[in-house]
């Protein structure tokens, strides 16, 4: 893809896509039958205990149907239990003992990952990972979409001269 067809959105799937599908063959390599996407759960529930879908949710900072995705796909492969909450509409998210097996390969794997951000953030003109904080952050402060909004509005202004 050339940088002029490059939008925002494809360069941000472009890089998820080279990180995930890089640490998902790390995993693999490892011996792990693991997805990146599981990892916050995982941690989440590691720091937590059992939880609600909504709980992990807040504590990760994404929308509660991703984790509601994420959670149904490991009970799938056998990683979590949901069990009744205190309402009929809540579900706890509860390890499995696969899962807490897994931890300690898991942790060496994250801790090689971490080295390899690093690594990465030192070879760059500022670190990823500050850059991603700032944007977070910047969009918790205006979403893109009220962005959008405000440059279509100011696109649409008749010109003043």
């Amino acid at each position: 893809m050339s940088s002029s067809a490059a939008t925002l959105g494809s360069r941000v799937r472009s890089l998820i896509e080279r990180l995930d599908g890089e640490v998902e063959a790390a995993y693999a390599a490892s011996g792990l039958d693991w997805r990146p996407r599981y990892t916050p759960v995982l941690r989440t529930l590691m720091g937590l205990g059992p939880t609600s879908i909504k709980a992990v949710a807040v504590e990760i900072g994404v929308s509660h149907s991703a984790v509601s995705q994420t959670v149904s796909q490991m009970a799938r492969d056998g990683l979590v239990v949901l069990k009744p909450g205190k309402d009929a509409r809540e579900r706890i998210v509860v390890l499995t003992a696969k899962t807490e097996a897994m931890i300690p390969a898991l942790q060496r794997q994250w801790a090689a990952t971490n080295a390899a951000a690093d690594q990465l953030d030192a070879e760059l003109s500022a670190p990823l990972s500050a850059i991603l904080g700032e944007a977070i952050e910047a969009l918790n402060q205006c979403p893109f979409g009220e962005r959008i909004a405000a440059a279509a509005a100011a696109l649409a202004a008749p010109d003043p001269s």
